[in-house]
């Protein structure tokens, strides 16, 4: 089988920037998420050794989200120039690391994960691990076909979901969470969801109707309160389920899962930690970090 791996660039880099110290470059840079970032990539390729791999970027251009609802992530603080410098230069990591990065103006990094993985997810010989800082994408996730690996605590601890872990967690299946999300809301992405509709009630509708447009087809099967909800929120909720559903059929200009093997050119990735001052790191380059993989125990692992 092969593995196809789809990183949330965005999210791991503001994770790795917040849960690292303040580090700078001798030339003053700051690089602490940019030190993370490393470290992460580093365990993946010598412990784990994905042959394909693609990193999916966040563009600074409004999205279609943000055209659509002007109040999207619109609570959200500014990120800091220090923050933007580093994610920029992250794709100059991923690279080096010879991973292909992806981003596509109008669109987020997990629009785009969504379509790579909807693209190799259904060939029966690939399996899709996406890695990320949030939970946005587990919208995803099909059976252990596709399965999301998110970040728990800062950059080290880890856990997987497959569709019996999303179903275990929320008492959904992966492809119920974007009407679930709808009617419950995304405080961190300024969704407001359905007036007065909790969790529960949420669970319990999307369990009985399956969808947002099958609870509007059947309002008069509402309990009566939550049909007046229904009602005077329509366009919200509607607009809601616009927000929140990841598209999957955009063009990413490849046609083939060979065009995302990793191909990693050592010689110029030691040079670029010899630039940046990551001598741990170039030792650990050096000395073949994660040569012995195979004999340590599977467990926490990506691919596991």
């Amino acid at each position: 089988m092969k593995t196809l791996l789809l990183i949330d660039a965005n999210s791991i880099i503001h994770r790795c920037f917040h849960a690292m110290p303040p580090l700078t470059s001798a030339d003053g840079r700051p690089i602490q998420a940019i030190y993370g970032l490393t470290n992460i990539l580093l365990k993946i390729t010598r412990e784990e050794n994905p042959e394909y791999v693609a990193a999916c970027f966040d563009r600074p251009e409004p999205t279609f989200r943000k055209k659509e609802y002007s109040e999207y992530k619109a609570q959200r603080p500014p990120t800091p120039d220090g923050l933007i410098s580093q994610i920029i230069e992250a794709q100059t990591l991923f690279r080096k690391f010879g991973i292909r990065v992806f981003e596509k103006p109008g669109f987020e990094a997990d629009d785009l994960i969504a379509t790579l993985a909807e693209k190799f997810g259904d060939e029966s010989d690939t399996n899709v691990v996406i890695l990320t800082g949030d939970l946005d994408t587990l919208q995803m996730v099909r059976g252990k076909k596709i399965v999301v690996r998110a970040f728990k605590k800062g950059i080290s601890e880890t856990t997987i979901y497959d569709e019996q872990a999303v179903l275990e967690r929320y008492g959904l299946k992966p492809k119920e969470m974007s009407d679930y999300k709808a009617l419950v809301g995304d405080t961190s992405d300024n969704i407001k969801g359905a007036p007065g509709i909790g969790p529960k009630t949420a669970g319990e509708l999307v369990k009985r109707f399956g969808t947002i447009e099958g609870m509007f087809d059947n309002l008069d099967k509402l309990p009566e309160k939550v049909r007046e909800k229904f009602q005077k929120a329509e366009t919200e909720i509607k607009l809601s389920k616009k927000l929140v559903e990841l598209e999957t059929k955009l063009d990413v200009g490849i046609s083939g899962i060979e065009e995302l093997k990793r191909i990693e050119d050592r010689d110029a990735l030691k040079e670029y930690f010899r630039e940046l001052g990551f001598g741990t790191f170039l030792k650990r380059l050096e000395n073949g970090s994660g040569a012995n993989a195979k004999k340590q125990s599977r467990q926490g692992k990506i691919f596991s």
